[in-house]
């Protein structure tokens, strides 16, 4: 291509969820119900934990965290995808495609570093219960919270620059409900191998990081259940778990649905 420059468009167009009118009528009220639901359920559990200083515990801190973002999560992808569902303008400007693209990443890679978080939480209450308040302390659980953020800011930095520097003069037209790094990269014009390697690496990190400390912290927290004689307490421990372990399935499972489906027309 000669002028990448002359291809840049102000406006791109979300694809997305199905164009026949019944379905996306049924789309538009189920997405409704399930975000008020989130953020009603997050934010209840937000005050709830404000209000009750029962509940003023490393577990439940880390929850208020997960819970802000989903919030943030949610809000920065849903209401868009309503606007384009109902709307008979599919597109969004540049801009704005920016802004969710960058949030999108930073709220993505905060909840699967958190959840990771998470799982060292439950280990060290299970596994170390005598050295629980000695370890997690205060100072330490507010640097295990703030890190995901920090890396999720780090990472939106350095990946959404390097996918905007792209030509996308094959079409503006984006196969997706939501402006994400991997749709826009077929777009482009110019071989974007410096962002998939970006992509890769940070996949490697993320990922393959959270997701292999997450099953090892439950491989020794199964381990130490197993061993508790009383099955009452065995119960109490695993009901403290048993939370986190269906967040981390939809999670992971969200994940490989989206990323892992083989290609196809």
């Amino acid at each position: 291509m000669e002028n990448y420059n002359k291809t840049v468009s102000s406006r791109f167009f979300l694809l997305g969820l199905p164009t026949l009118l019944h379905l996306e009528v049924l789309g538009s009220l189920l997405l409704v119900v399930i975000y008020i639901i989130t953020l009603l359920g997050n934010g209840l559990l937000l005050i709830t934990v404000r209000i009750s200083p029962i509940l003023h515990t490393p577990m439940y801190f880390f929850l208020c965290n997960l819970s802000l973002i989903d919030i943030c999560l949610s809000s920065t992808i849903v209401p868009i995808i309503l606007i384009n569902t109902v709307s008979t303008d599919k597109s969004i400007s540049v801009g704005g495609c920016i802004f969710q693209m960058f949030f999108s990443l930073v709220f993505g890679v905060a909840e699967c570093l958190l959840l990771s978080v998470m799982a060292y939480d439950r280990f060290v209450a299970i596994c170390r219960p005598l050295h629980y308040s000695s370890i997690m302390n205060i100072r330490f659980c507010v640097i295990l919270a703030v890190t995901p953020w920090i890396v999720g800011v780090i990472n939106s930095s350095t990946q959404v620059p390097l996918t905007w520097r792209l030509p996308f003069c094959k079409s503006h037209h984006i196969n997706h409900f939501f402006c994400e790094v991997p749709p826009l990269l077929k777009l482009s014009c110019k071989d974007p191998w410096l962002n998939e390697v970006a992509a890769f690496v940070a996949a490697g990190i993320f990922v393959f990081w959270s997701f292999p400390l997450t099953f090892i912290s439950y491989v020794y927290i199964i381990r130490t259940i197993l061993k508790i004689r009383s099955s009452q307490g065995r119960q109490a421990a695993f009901s403290t778990c048993t939370s986190h372990i269906t967040v981390v399935t939809l999670y992971y499972g969200a994940l490989m649905f989206m990323y892992l489906q083989p290609s196809s027309s």
